[in-house]
C-alpha cells in the first residue's frame, strides 16, 4: 500500500522559519503558494499558525489578574463571542477560550476539593494536541529524516530564487537596450565614415547635473538680512563610505559575537557559585506584577483634627487642674492613656478571589436548561452588570489611629479577634467624598467618648424587638454604671414640709382619692409587661430571640427504657441533656405554637407533659448555670489553646455541620447524609425544592398584593407628579428663553448706549455742514441775483429796452 500522509501535527523550529520567510516575500494573502513549501501543513493550518502564534503583535505573557477579570466579565456580557473580545483585552481568540475554559476548570476543581495545581487540560503521552497552532515550535533534531532535508533545502532554492520570470524580464529588456545602443553606435559611425554629420543629441532622463543645480532652492526677491546665518562646513567622512559598512553587519559574525557572550556569561556564572537550575534555565523568571497599595483610610486634615482633639483635651485638663475642683476634673477623661489597639496587626476583611467567583458564575450558568420550563433561577454569586469593564474593587487599610475602645464590637468590625471598633457615626470633620468611589471606610466622627454621650446612629437596633430590648437594657445599664461614678455630694438640703390647717388636713384625710382610668390602664399595661418579660426570661433562646423552629419534634433520638440500665455516667448525662431538650421544644410547641400546628397534636403534647411535667426554673438557677458553663468554657478554651473565633469561620463550620445533616420526609426526621440512600437524598432535595417554590409563591402573592394596594394609593400622586414635572418643565424652558431674550436685549441696549452718542454726533455734524453749505449758497445766489440786475440795467441803458428772459435764453431750434 502506498504511505498516506495526514497533514497537521506539532510545529517544528524549522518549518516556523519558512512560514516566517515565505511570509515576508509573499505577504499574508497567498496561503496556499507559503503552504507548498511545508509538505505536512495545509494553507489553513499555515495561516492559523501565523495568526496565532508567529505575528510578533501576539502577546504570549502570563494572564494577569486584570485580564482574567476582564475576560470573564466580557465573557458573560457577549457569550461565545471571541472574535470581539479578543481585540479587547489584546489577546487572540484561541487564547481566550483557552484560558477561559482553563478558569472554568479550576473552578470546578476547586469545588470538588481536588488539586488545583494539577492541570487537566495538560496532555498526557500518547495524546494528540487538538490545537498545535497555538503551542511553541518543537525543536529540531540533530538527525533530521530525509523528507524534512529535502523540504528545507527546496524552501531555500525558492525562497532565495531571484531568476524568476520578472528577472528574466528586467535581463531580456537589459539585453535589447544594449543592441539598440549598439545600432545606433554602429549607424553614426558609418554617417560619419560618408561624411555626413549629425548632431550628438544626448538625451538624459531625470537630472541634468552639469546644466541644473538639484534640489535648488532659490532665494526670495528683494534685500534681507544675512547676519544671523551661520553654515556649519560640512566634512565628508569617507569611512562610511567603505564596503563594510554599506552591506552592514554580518549575520555570521553577530551569531560569533553573541556566541562569545554566552560564553563569558556562562564562566562568569560558574565562578559566581550560580545553582545549576539557573544555568540551565529550567523555568523563566516570573516578572514581578505592579504593587497595588489601598487607598488611605485617614487623610491630612483628619490627623490634624486629632492633634487638636488632643491639645484641647490637655488644655482642658491643665485648666481643670488649676481651677481645684475634683468634680470637674473627674468629668474630664484622661485619653493620653487610653490603650491603643496596636497588639497585634490589622488586616482587612476577608479578600474573596473574584476571578473564581465569576468562573463559579459562569461554570454554573453552563448546564442550565430552557427557562420556558421555569423553576427558580441557578444560585450565582453577586456580579457586576453596569459596564463593559469590570469595576475596580480595591481594599481599605483598616483605620487603627482613630480608634475608640470604649465602643462596643458589632459584627463585621475590627479584623482582629478582640480588637475594638470604632462606630462608623460620620466624619471626624465634614469631609466630601468620604467613603465614595476611592472604597474608603468612613471615619469616625466621635474619637474622645468615653462617657458615651454621642449615639451610635449606625446601630441597627430596631430591626427586631428583641434587640431593641437588648439595646435597651444596654443603655440602661451604661446609664447607671455611669451615673454611679458620680462623687458624692458637698452640699446638705433641709426639706420643709409646709404647715397645714386642721381643717384641710381633715378634708383631705375623708376624702378617698380616685386614680384616672388612664393611669389605670397603664399600670395595668406595665404590670402585664414586666410578667411577659419575667416569664420571656425563663424561656428557651429560641423564643426570646424569635427563632424559627420546628413543626415536629424527633423524640426518637431517646434511647429506649430498656437500652438505659446499662449506660455509663457520660451516657446517663447525655440521655437527660436530650430529655430536657425535647421537654423544652415540646413546651414551646404547646405555648407559643407554630402556624400551622394542629389541634390534635397540641392535645397529644399535653398529654405528653402530664407524663413528664415541665420544671420551672428560677432566675438564680439560671444565672448560676450560665456562670457554670462561662466557666467552662474558659477552661475548656484554656487547655484546648483555643482563642477567639472569628465569625467566617465559625460560618463555614456552621455550613459544614449543616451540609451533614438531611431531612427524611419518608420518615419525618432528620439524619447524616452520609447514611441516607440516594434515593432519600433525591426525596430531601424534592421536599426542599417543594418547600422553596411554596414559599416563593407565598411571597409572590403577598408581593403582588403589596404592589397592586401600592399602586392603588399612589396612581394619584405618580399622575399629579408627571402633571407637575411637565409644567415644571415647561416653566424651565420659558425661564431659559426669557433669560436668553433677556441677555440679548441687554446686550442690544449696551450696544445702544455705545452708539447712539456717535450717531447723535454725526447727525449734528450731518446737519451742521449742510447749514454751512445751505447759507453759502445762499450768499451766492444773492450775489448772481444782484450780478443779473446789474447786467440788465447795463442792456436797458444800451438799448434803452429791458430784456426779458425768455430773449436772453438761447434758441433751442438752433
Amino acid at each position: 500500500m502506498p504511505r498516506i500522509m495526514i497533514k497537521g501535527g506539532v510545529w517544528r523550529n524549522t518549518e516556523d522559519e519558512i512560514l516566517k520567510a515565505a511570509v515576508m516575500k509573499y505577504g499574508k494573502n497567498q496561503w496556499s503558494r507559503i503552504a507548498s513549501l511545508l509538505h505536512r501543513k495545509s494553507a489553513k493550518q499555515c495561516k492559523a499558525r501565523w495568526y496565532e502564534w508567529l505575528d510578533p503583535s501576539i502577546k504570549k505573557t502570563e494572564w494577569s489578574r486584570e485580564e482574567d477579570e476582564k475576560l470573564l466579565h466580557l465573557a458573560k456580557l457577549m457569550p461565545t463571542q471571541w472574535r470581539t473580545i479578543a481585540p479587547i483585552i489584546g489577546r487572540t481568540a484561541a487564547q481566550c477560550l483557552e484560558r477561559y475554559e482553563y478558569l472554568l476548570d479550576q473552578a470546578q476543581r476547586k469545588e470538588d476539593g481536588e488539586d488545583t495545581m494539577d492541570d487537566p487540560r495538560k496532555l498526557k503521552p500518547g495524546e494528540i494536541d487538538p490545537n498545535p497552532e497555538t503551542k511553541p515550535a518543537r525543536p529540531d533534531p540533530k538527525d533530521m529524516d530525509e523528507d524534512e532535508l529535502e523540504m528545507l533545502s527546496e524552501a531555500r532554492a525558492r525562497l532565495a530564487n531571484t531568476q524568476g520570470k520578472k528577472a528574466k524580464r528586467k535581463a531580456r529588456e537589459k539585453q535589447l537596450e544594449e543592441a539598440r545602443r549598439l545600432a545606433t553606435l554602429q549607424k553614426r559611425r558609418e554617417l560619419r565614415a560618408a561624411g555626413i554629420g549629425s548632431g550628438n543629441r544626448k538625451r538624459i532622463k531625470g537630472i541634468d547635473y552639469n546644466a541644473e543645480i538639484p534640489f535648488e532652492k532659490r532665494p526670495a526677491h528683494g534685500f534681507y538680512d544675512t547676519s544671523e546665518e551661520h553654515l556649519q562646513k560640512i566634512e565628508p567622512d569617507f569611512n562610511k563610505m567603505r564596503q563594510q559598512d554599506l552591506d552592514g553587519e554580518l549575520r555570521s559574525e553577530k551569531e560569533e559575537r553573541e556566541r562569545k557572550r554566552d560564553k563569558q556569561k556562562l564562566k562568569q556564572r560558574k565562578e559566581n557559585e550560580v545553582p545549576t537550575a539557573m544555568l540551565q534555565n529550567m523555568e523563566p523568571e516570573r516578572k514581578r506584577s505592579k504593587l497595588v497599595l489601598p487607598t488611605p483610610q485617614i487623610s491630612d486634615m483628619e490627623l490634624q483634627q486629632v492633634v487638636k482633639l488632643g491639645r484641647a483635651s490637655e488644655m482642658a485638663k491643665e485648666i481643670a487642674g488649676e481651677s481645684g475642683i475634683e468634680t470637674t476634673d473627674a468629668l474630664l477623661a484622661d485619653y493620653s492613656i487610653t490603650p491603643q489597639v496596636t497588639a497585634t496587626p490589622r488586616t482587612p476583611a476577608p479578600y474573596t478571589d473574584r476571578i473564581m467567583q465569576e468562573a463559579q458564575n459562569m461554570m454554573a450558568l453552563t448546564p442550565t436548561e430552557t427557562p420556558l420550563k421555569g423553576g427558580l433561577n441557578t444560585p450565582l454569586h453577586e456580579s457586576d452588570f453596569s459596564g463593559v469593564l469590570p469595576k475596580a474593587a480595591s481594599i481599605a487599610t483598616p483605620n487603627t489611629v482613630i480608634a475608640t475602645p470604649f465602643r462596643t464590637q458589632r459584627e463585621g468590625g475590627a479584623a482582629t479577634p478582640g480588637g475594638f471598633q470604632t462606630p462608623s457615626s460620620g466624619a471626624l470633620v465634614p469631609v466630601k467624598g468620604a467613603g465614595g468611589a476611592t472604597g474608603a471606610v468612613n471615619t469616625p466622627a466621635y474619637v474622645r467618648d468615653k462617657l458615651s454621650i454621642n449615639p451610635e446612629e449606625s446601630m441597627g437596633v430596631t430591626e427586631t424587638p428583641a434587640h431593641y430590648k437588648n439595646y435597651q437594657k444596654q443603655l440602661k445599664s451604661t446609664l447607671r454604671d455611669g451615673l454611679s461614678t458620680l462623687p458624692a455630694p458637698r452640699n446638705d438640703y433641709e426639706i420643709v414640709v409646709p404647715e397645714q390647717e386642721e381643717s384641710e388636713r381633715i378634708e383631705t384625710s375623708s376624702e378617698p382619692a380616685v386614680e384616672d382610668q388612664a393611669d389605670v390602664d397603664a399600670r395595668l399595661l406595665a404590670e402585664q409587661e414586666a410578667r411577659r418579660k419575667r416569664e420571656l426570661e425563663k424561656r428557651s433562646q429560641v423564643i426570646q430571640r424569635s427563632l424559627p423552629r420546628p413543626t415536629e419534634v424527633n423524640t426518637k433520638i431517646l434511647r429506649p427504657q430498656s437500652e438505659k440500665q446499662n449506660l455509663t455516667e457520660q451516657q446517663q448525662a447525655e440521655e437527660l441533656i436530650k430529655h430536657e431538650m425535647i421537654t423544652m421544644q415540646l413546651y414551646d410547641s404547646v405555648k407559643d405554637p407554630v402556624p400551622g400546628q394542629s389541634q390534635h397534636k397540641l392535645e397529644q403534647l399535653q398529654s405528653y407533659f402530664k407524663a413528664n411535667p415541665y420544671e420551672d426554673i428560677s432566675q438564680q438557677e439560671l444565672a448560676k448555670a450560665k456562670q457554670m458553663l462561662t466557666e467552662e468554657m474558659e477552661v475548656v478554651k484554656e487547655r484546648m489553646a483555643h482563642g477567639e473565633l472569628p465569625l467566617d469561620v465559625y460560618a463555614q463550620v456552621w455550613q459544614e455541620c449543616l451540609g451533614q445533616v438531611l431531612y427524611l420526609p419518608s420518615q419525618h426526621r432528620y439524619t447524616r447524609a452520609n447514611l441516607a440512600s440516594k434515593k432519600d437524598r433525591l426525596e430531601s432535595a424534592e421536599k426542599r425544592l417543594e418547600t422553596n417554590r411554596r414559599h416563593m409563591a407565598k411571597e409572590a402573592k403577598r408581593c403582588g398584593k403589596i404592589e397592586k394596594k401600592l399602586k392603588i394609593l399612589t396612581g394619584g400622586y405618580q399622575a399629579r407628579a408627571q402633571v407637575l414635572i411637565k409644567q415644571l418643565q415647561d416653566t424651565y424652558g420659558q425661564i431659559e428663553q426669557n433669560s436668553v431674550s433677556l441677555s440679548t436685549f441687554r446686550f442690544l441696549g449696551e450696544q445702544e448706549a455705545i452708539a447712539v452718542p456717535r450717531r447723535l454726533e454725526s447727525l449734528q455734524e450731518d446737519v451742521r455742514r449742510q447749514m454751512d453749505r445751505e447759507k453759502e449758497l445762499q450768499q451766492k445766489y444773492a450775489s448772481l441775483v444782484e450780478e443779473r440786475d446789474s447786467l440788465y440795467s447795463q442792456i436797458e441803458h444800451i438799448t434803452g429796452v429791458r430784456p426779458t428772459a425768455q430773449q436772453l435764453l438761447p434758441d433751442q431750434e438752433a
